[in-house]
């Protein structure tokens, strides 16, 4: 099962830091682990739907984020 921390989701602090290219592969990745998530939980694999919310808020930031340091 997984949990939110197994999510491997970054602080703001840590996502701060990061450079520009860092900043969008990140987003790219949890769009792809979000992704999967929804599609799990389409065929009914997913029993943890708070994880759906939790990624869709990480998204969220990582673009707000990445645009404040534009």
């Amino acid at each position: 099962m997984k949990e939110i921390k197994d999510l491997k989701m970054k602080s703001s602090d840590a996502i701060r830091k990061l450079s520009a290219e860092k900043i969008t592969e990140e987003i790219k990745t949890a769009e792809k682990t979000l992704f999967t998530l929804r599609m799990k939980l389409a065929v009914g694999e997913v029993k943890q739907t708070h994880l759906i919310k939790a990624m869709r808020r990480y998204v969220a930031s990582l673009k707000t984020i990445a645009t404040q340091t534009k």
